[in-house]
C-alpha cells in the first residue's frame, strides 16, 4: 500500500486557510478587496466579538449570477486571470481564487448576491467546508457575505486569537488603510453596534484622512507630489510636530494595493531624520504608481508584501517627495518648525572633578560630618528624585570625591553584588543589594560606597566603589525608581490640576479605549472628561509627569492597550505605570551634577529590581577590578 496519498479538498482548504485566514482581520481584508474589485462605491462592514462570532461585508458592486456564484466557491476559481502570463500585469487586488473557499472551510459561511437586471439573487450556505447549499433568493444588488463562528472546526487555531478588543482593533486598522487607498469608496464600519469608521467616498484623500483621524491631524497635513519617468507619488504627510510612537498610522499604497515595505519606511525616516526625535513617527499616506510589469504581487500569501524590479528607485523617489514636502518655503517657515521640534535642554554647572589618589584607599578616608560637607544629614524621601534633580540644577558639586565618599560613611550604604559578569546584568531575582552592612550573608557582598565620577555622552553615569567600576544608564535607572514609586501607590498616583485644561482629540478607536479604561487613566493620575464625540478635556496629570509630556504618555498607553493579548487588569495597570515612568524619567542628554548623580544612585539602591528598567533593559553594568585587569592584559604582572 502506498504511503503517499492525495489530500481531499476539505483538508487542502483548511491548510490553505492557515496562509490566507490568519485572523478575523484577514477575512475582512479579503472580502473588502473582492468588493472593491467588483466596482463597489459603498462598503459596509459589521462585526461582533472582534469578528470571532459574526462578520458581515455588504457592497453595492456588480454582483454575480448563480452560475458564477457556484464557481466562486471553488478553489482556484477566479475571473481576474486566465494564464500564468497574466500574473505580470494583474491589477486587481484578489486573483488567487482562494479567499472564499478557504474562509468557508473554517466558518459558517453565507453569501447573497444579485446582478443588476436579475429578478432574484443567489444564496450560498457552507458549513465548515461541507457541500454547499445553493438556492435562489431575494436580495439587493451587489454582494453580502456573512462569516459566523470563525475557526469553530479548528479549535487549535482559535486558541491563538487575541482578545476580542485586539482583534477588533486589527480589523479597524485594515479598514482604515483600505479606506485611505480608495477615497472614492464610502466605508462604514460598525463594531458591536457602534460606528467606528465612516468615510465620505468623495474621492478626495484629504477628506478621507480627516474623517478617519480628525481635524487636528488634518490641520497638520502637508501635501506631496512627485512625477518621474517610471514612478508617480502623491499623498500627505504631517508636520514634524504631529507624531505618534508607532508606524500604525503610516499607509503605503502601490498601484492601489496596501503593502508593507522597509525601503519606503526607511526613506520616510531618513527625510525626517533631523527634524523629529528617534521615538516618533509622522503620519504618512503615500500613493505610489509604477508600471505593473515592474512589480511582483505574488510573493506573499496575503499579498501584504511586494517585490520591486528597482527598489532603489522607489527609495530615492519617496525620499525626495517627502523631503520636498517638509522643506520650508522660506527661512521664516524653517524657524517655525525648529521652534516646534526643538525641546529645551536642561543644563547644569559641573565643577572639574577631583579623584582619590591611588595610594589612598577609599575605606581609610576619615569620616566627616554631612553638614560640614554641604550634604543633607538625612537621605531624601523616597520618590522625590525628579523634583530633587531639577531643583538642584543650580547647585555645584563643591566637595571633592574623597570628602563626598567619607561623608556617606555615616549614611545608608549601597551594596552591589560582586557576582556580576563583565558587560552583563545581574539576575534581578537575586537579592544583590543590601541596605545595611550587617545584612551581608557571604563574602561576595561589597561594603564600599558607590560614588559617582561623572557622565559619558550626558547619558551614562560612571561610578566606582573600592573594588570596581559601574556604568549606569541614567534614564533607565530613573525609570525603575519612578515605576517602583508608582507601583507602591495602590490608591492611585497623585495628580496636579491644570490651570488651563487641554482638549485632546482622538480617533474613534482611541476614544473608545479611553471610555473603556477611564478608571485606569484616573488611577495613573490622568483625569479626562468627555468634551465631544472624539474630544476629551484633560484636567489633571500625574505630579511627576511634565505637562508637555502628558498627551504623549496618554497616546503611548492607548497604543499599548491595543496590542495587549488577553491582558488582566493588573497587566494593563503595569503597562500604564511603565509608560508613565518612562516619559517622566530623566532623559538622555540631560546634564547632572555629582550631587544629582549621587541621589539617583541612592534612590536606585532602594528599589526591588535595580538592575533592569520596567521594560527589561539593563540599568547597571559592573566591571570588577579583576575584570578590568584582564581587559588591560595585566594578569600575571606584578605592577
Amino acid at each position: 500500500m502506498s504511503q503517499i496519498h492525495v489530500l481531499d479538498d476539505a483538508t487542502i482548504n483548511k491548510i490553505a486557510a492557515g496562509e490566507v485566514v490568519e485572523r478575523p482581520a484577514s477575512v475582512i481584508k479579503e472580502l473588502i478587496e473582492n468588493a472593491m474589485d467588483a466596482g463597489a462605491t459603498r462598503i459596509e462592514v459589521e462585526i461582533m466579538a472582534g469578528g470571532t462570532s459574526f462578520m458581515r461585508v455588504t457592497d453595492n458592486g456588480k454582483g454575480m449570477s448563480m452560475e458564477d456564484a457556484k464557481l466562486a466557491i471553488l478553489r482556484h476559481a477566479t475571473s481576474k486571470i486566465q494564464t500564468a502570463g497574466d500574473l505580470t500585469t494583474v491589477g486587481t487586488l484578489g486573483f488567487r481564487g482562494e479567499a472564499l473557499p478557504t474562509i468557508a472551510s473554517v466558518s459558517r459561511f453565507t453569501m447573497l448576491t444579485r446582478r443588476n437586471g436579475d429578478d432574484l439573487g443567489t444564496r450560498v450556505d457552507i458549513c465548515g467546508g461541507k457541500a454547499p447549499e445553493i438556492q435562489e433568493t431575494g436580495c439587493h444588488i451587489g454582494t453580502t457575505i456573512k462569516v459566523e463562528d470563525l475557526f469553530f472546526n479548528t479549535p487549535a487555531r482559535k486558541k491563538f486569537l487575541r482578545t476580542n478588543h485586539t482583534e477588533a482593533s486589527k480589523i479597524n486598522d485594515f479598514i482604515v488603510k483600505l479606506a485611505l487607498s480608495r477615497p472614492d469608496i464610502a466605508f462604514h464600519f460598525i463594531n458591536n453596534n457602534k460606528v467606528s469608521v465612516v468615510t465620505p467616498g468623495s474621492g478626495n484623500l484629504y477628506d478621507a484622512i480627516r474623517a478617519v483621524y480628525g481635524e487636528a491631524v488634518a490641520d497638520s497635513l502637508l501635501a506631496l507630489q512627485l512625477e518621474g519617468e517610471n514612478i508617480r507619488i502623491s499623498g500627505y504627510i504631517t508636520k514634524p510636530s504631529m507624531l505618534k510612537s508607532g508606524r500604525s498610522w503610516q499607509t503605503y499604497i502601490v498601484n492601489s494595493r496596501i503593502i508593507q515595505n522597509r525601503a519606503i519606511a526607511k526613506a520616510v525616516d531618513n527625510a525626517y531624520k533631523s527634524l523629529i526625535p528617534k521615538s516618533g513617527f509622522p503620519l504618512a499616506v503615500l500613493d505610489i504608481e509604477v508600471p505593473q510589469r515592474t512589480i511582483d504581487v505574488n510573493v506573499h500569501p496575503q499579498k501584504s508584501e511586494m517585490k520591486f524590479e528597482d527598489e532603489s528607485l522607489v527609495f530615492r523617489a519617496v525620499y525626495k517627495a517627502v523631503l520636498d514636502a517638509i522643506r520650508p518655503a522660506s527661512d521664516r517657515a524653517l524657524g517655525e518648525i525648529a521652534a516646534v521640534v526643538e525641546k529645551p535642554k536642561v543644563h547644569y554647572e559641573m565643577e572639574p572633578m577631583r579623584f582619590v589618589p591611588a595610594s589612598q584607599p577609599a575605606d581609610t578616608v576619615p569620616p566627616a560630618r554631612p553638614e560640614a560637607s554641604g550634604m543633607p544629614a538625612e537621605r531624601p524621601a523616597p520618590g522625590t528624585i525628579y523634583e530633587t534633580v531639577h531643583r538642584l540644577s543650580g547647585e555645584t558639586a563643591s566637595m571633592s570625591f574623597a570628602e563626598a565618599q567619607a561623608a556617606r560613611q555615616n549614611e545608608r550604604q549601597i551594596h552591589y553584588s560582586a557576582d556580576v559578569h563583565t558587560r552583563q546584568v545581574a539576575d534581578p531575582a537575586e537579592p544583590v543589594m543590601k541596605q545595611h552592612p550587617d545584612e551581608r550573608s557571604d563574602g561576595r557582598q561589597l561594603d564600599g560606597v558607590i560614588m559617582p565620577i561623572g557622565q559619558v555622552d550626558l547619558t551614562y553615569i560612571i561610578a566606582q566603589d573600592a573594588r570596581g567600576l559601574y556604568i549606569i544608564d541614567q534614564h533607565a535607572a530613573h525609570e525603575r525608581i519612578l515605576f517602583d514609586k508608582f507601583s507602591a501607590m495602590a490608591d492611585g498616583i497623585p495628580s496636579q490640576q491644570l490651570l488651563v485644561h487641554q482638549v485632546l482629540t482622538f480617533d474613534r478607536k482611541e476614544a473608545a479605549l479611553i471610555g473603556e479604561n477611564n478608571a485606569l487613566f484616573a488611577s495613573l493620575g490622568f483625569h479626562m472628561e468627555p468634551a465631544g464625540e472624539l474630544d476629551y478635556r484633560l484636567t489633571e496629570v500625574p505630579a511627576d509627569v511634565p505637562v508637555s509630556e502628558a498627551e504623549d504618555v496618554i497616546r503611548e498607553i492607548l497604543s499599548g492597550l491595543g496590542d495587549m493579548h488577553a491582558a488582566t487588569a493588573a497587566e494593563i495597570r503595569q503597562h500604564g505605570l511603565a509608560t508613565t515612568a518612562c516619559r517622566a524619567a530623566i532623559k538622555a542628554g540631560e546634564e547632572l551634577s555629582l550631587r544629582q548623580m549621587q541621589i539617583l544612585l541612592e534612590e536606585l539602591a532602594h528599589t526591588k529590581f535595580p538592575y533592569t528598567c520596567p521594560h527589561g533593559r539593563p540599568t547597571i553594568l559592573k566591571f570588577s577590578s579583576g575584570e578590568l585587569a584582564k581587559m588591560f592584559k595585566r594578569t600575571g604582572f606584578g605592577f
